[in-house]
């Protein structure tokens, strides 16, 4: 399992974009490591003529607040005037998200919004350090983040019914045991056997999993926040790895960390496949509705400048 980074917004990077206001008006945003392919554009996304419309007539004003935004306000979570949110897409998850927002992170510059905006629902945002208490719920909760014991999606059934609401762990059956890694006994291929036997029980009878938690922040802001006792005893789950699309990529980081919105939707793509065991259809693709609009636009603008 490779230890990349899923949940992170890659924000650091000291290379910037010329900007190109014909291109992007007024977007503060930095180029892609490499443009050679749109690896987004076999999504089923919904006609994004509206945001076209809004590009052409520039930034807009916040109906909540009146501050000038582009497309939509990153601290009201809403679209502009310019952006009717009728034509927005909105998506229904299968499970509620919680994203935990580093306090240093620049509002204009997360993707954490798209989820917000798109899924307005299923998804909260809370700025570190006011974050729910989860302890008494961690028996259908579990945190996107890497490290050596974080989980595979298709796992997080048979892992996730080890806990219950009272002590934390069930021990009246074999498979509600402490992890097989920490019982020195039992022999490797037991083990291999028994996880196998028991994950294929919890995936036929569904998982408990109710909420998943990403945190919205730089690797190097991270710490503070997973360290958090409010975080711990949470079984941590690690994506497959994936190649960012993510134009703010963070400098000396593999391209294996994506942003936010990109960990959501790759979670939740798995999590369909893998935990649901249905074929995916592009049910949610239009999470990628504002971030594939704005990889386009970078695209081209850095075309319009001449660097591609």
């Amino acid at each position: 399992m490779s230890l990349n980074s899923p949940t992170l917004l890659n924000e650091e990077n000291s290379q910037g974009l010329q900007r190109n206001t014909d291109c992007l008006e007024g977007l503060e945003l930095q180029a892609p490591s490499s443009f050679q392919d749109n690896p987004l554009q076999q999504l089923q996304l919904a006609s994004q003529e509206v945001l076209e419309k809004a590009k052409k007539s520039g930034r807009s004003k916040c109906p909540r607040c009146s501050s000038s935004r582009m497309f939509y306000c990153y601290t009201c979570f809403v679209p502009v005037e310019t952006v009717p949110t009728k034509e927005i897409p909105t998506v229904k998850l299968p499970l509620k998200i919680d994203i935990i927002k580093h306090p240093n992170e620049t509002d204009g510059k997360s993707t954490a919004v798209h989820a917000k905006l798109l899924a307005p629902d299923d998804v909260t945002i809370y700025k570190y350090p006011f974050i729910p208490e989860y302890e008494e719920r961690r028996h259908e909760i579990a945190l996107v983040f890497p490290g050596p014991n974080s989980v595979s999606v298709k796992d997080i059934a048979f892992h996730l019914q080890k806990y219950t609401k009272k002590d934390g762990y069930d021990n009246d059956s074999d498979c509600s045991r402490e992890p097989f890694l920490k019982q020195a006994k039992i022999e490797p291929k037991e083990e291999e056997k028994n996880l196998s036997e028991c994950t294929s029980t919890n995936r036929s009878e569904g998982t408990t999993l109710k909420k998943i938690i990403f945190i919205d922040s730089t690797w190097n802001q991270t710490n503070k926040i997973i360290t958090d006792e409010r975080l711990q005893g949470l079984l941590q789950v690690e994506l497959k790895t994936r190649k960012t699309c993510f134009w703010r990529h963070q400098k000396g980081k593999p391209d294996t960390y994506l942003s936010t919105i990109e960990a959501i939707y790759y979670f939740l793509v798995d999590y369909h496949q893998e935990i649901l065991k249905e074929n995916y259809k592009g049910q949610y693709d239009n999470l990628l509705f504002f971030f594939s609009f704005m990889y386009t636009l970078i695209k081209n603008a850095k075309c319009c400048a001449g660097k591609e």
